[in-house]
């Protein structure tokens, strides 16, 4: 089977002031910034562990491949984060990936991730196939990490409430591009994008009437065979014929603000940004449209 080949976009990483296409480098070059600037923590650790290996032996594989030759030194380190991520290091470098139980496994990755120190750790569900407590215990320790380590994270998840938890900024993805990108404060209360007020809408609360709890009507399309215009309208309640000419590009929702997603800004790219605003203003029980939340009202409200 051929690998996948990227055909389009950029994959930019700043460092030090120097900006780098990671798509555009070479097997070699690209290696510096693995593990060392950006790890990768992977969805369903039992099978991005190496089954057939010990703990201990794949953490010492990733270091000696990133150039820390000494065995000692890279045993010691495995020992140190082991014990950082809250695990019994030797016992668990000791064991194989089936010996551990999920919440062990994700944890012995997360630690992987910190390796060689990198600047960014992307986690792809973190908590997915964990029982609740579990999950409790790997975001709590992510927070402790953040704080501790100071690296940035980039969370991939459809768990609402774990983004209002963990996340400064959100994005929400539709047909491989961002629609809607803002503070956690602004997704959450002041959704621009129909598909995120969606996915918004069709969150539970414990005192809700589940009866009227809304869904995302629909099928995702063909992202081999977009339609014309914006690739969310056969599923938009608000769409006009604006949106089956043009396909709509991130813009400020704020008047005067800055048109790129970035720090402090709030930006979707739908045509009718203002009135799907309004639409999900009649949905809030406990805070006006206006509000600027906590981070834990909003981890509450993402929870229910």
């Amino acid at each position: 089977m051929r690998a996948a080949k990227v055909t389009d976009g950029t994959v930019v990483y700043q460092r030090d002031g120097r900006a780098v296409d990671v798509l555009r480098v070479g097997t070699d070059a690209l290696r510096h910034y693995r593990w060392n600037e950006c790890a990768m923590v992977f969805q369903s650790a039992l099978n991005a562990l190496n089954p057939v290996l010990r703990v201990r032996e794949q953490f010492i594989d990733v270091a000696r491949a990133h150039g820390m030759t000494n065995r000692a030194t890279a045993e010691a380190r495995t020992l140190e984060l082991l014990k950082l991520v809250q695990l019994d290091a030797e016992r668990v470098a000791g064991s194989y990936p089936h010996e551990l139980s999920g919440g062990m496994r994700q944890r012995v990755l997360i630690a992987m991730g910190l390796l060689l120190d990198p600047q960014v750790i992307i986690l792809d569900e973190p908590t997915t196939a964990l029982d609740i407590l579990t999950q409790r215990t790997v975001i709590d320790l992510l927070r402790r990490l953040k704080a501790e380590r100071q690296f940035a994270l980039i969370l991939v998840s459809h768990d609402l409430a774990l983004a209002a938890e963990l996340a400064d900024q959100v994005a929400t993805v539709y047909a491989g591009r961002i629609v809607e990108c803002g503070s956690v404060a602004d997704i959450f209360y002041r959704p621009n994008h129909p598909y995120t007020v969606g996915l918004l809408n069709a969150v539970p609360t414990l005192s809700g009437d589940f009866r009227s709890l809304d869904s995302v009507r629909g099928q995702p399309p063909d992202l081999i065979d977009l339609p014309r215009g914006c690739s969310f309208l056969p599923r938009c309640p608000f769409g006009t014929s604006d949106c089956e000419r043009e396909d709509p590009q991130l813009v400020s929702v704020v008047p005067g603000g800055p048109a790129i997603p970035g720090a402090g800004s709030h930006t979707a790219a739908c045509f009718h940004a203002p009135v799907v605003a309004k639409s999900f203003s009649r949905h809030l029980q406990s805070a006006e449209v206006d509000e600027i939340a906590s981070p834990d009202a909003l981890a509450d409200r993402g929870a229910r």
